[in-house]
């Protein structure tokens, strides 16, 4: 019978999603993630396995539960429209901008790895294909309340604001000024959602 896990794997998932989004994938050694977890070599590698499949858990988890946040985002929202403002704006909500500097793990890694590394992509493509999904269901919403044109194709509109919620993210990377960065989504939303007629 194999022994119980002597750790809080929650508090050990999350220390080690940490350090991978503070310094990268490649940047992250076997070392500092036994530093982070507190773990020995091999219960780190019992319970997780090597770094790569340890990094795929993390990422999958993280855009798990993003994706979880957003649909109970737009089920509790008050319109439609404000789950869509919320997503573009979200990236430059902290006026330190230390939060936008930070950037998101999926997009981090998505430029980081995407390219040499296929299960990095497909992730990537399974998570942003659920967020198109909720905002499109966000913007067919604020249709039927009259916040949106009825013209406007909601699932094009939503992988654009998709990817301009992306674009933001990497803006903030770069440490623009907060207050320019809000500014760009504010203005990238007066674009993207045209009033109804």
């Amino acid at each position: 019978m194999p022994r119980p896990r002597e750790f809080d794997e929650d508090r050990v998932v999350l220390a080690i999603r940490d350090e991978f989004w503070d310094k990268g994938y490649a940047a992250t050694s076997m070392d500092d993630l036994l530093r982070v977890s507190g773990l020995g070599k091999g219960s780190l590698y019992g319970a997780f396995g090597d770094k790569r499949s340890l990094f795929l858990r993390v990422l999958r988890d993280y855009d798990d539960a993003n994706l979880r946040m957003l649909r109970e985002r737009l089920a509790s929202a008050e319109r439609g429209i404000d789950v869509v403002r919320e997503f573009v704006l979200g990236p430059a909500g902290d006026p330190t901008g230390a939060a936008a500097r930070r950037g998101c793990l999926l997009a981090n890694t998505n430029a980081e790895l995407a390219v040499s590394t296929p299960d990095v992509a497909a992730e990537a493509r399974r998570t942003y294909e659920g967020v198109t999904a909720v905002l499109a269901a966000a913007l067919e919403r604020a249709q039927r309340e009259g916040d949106l044109d009825p013209g406007v194709d909601a699932g094009t509109v939503a992988g654009t604001v998709l990817a301009t919620q992306l674009g933001i993210v990497a803006l903030g990377r770069t440490g623009m000024d907060p207050g320019t960065l809000g500014a760009t989504a504010r203005s990238a939303l007066a674009r993207l959602l045209p009033a109804a007629p």
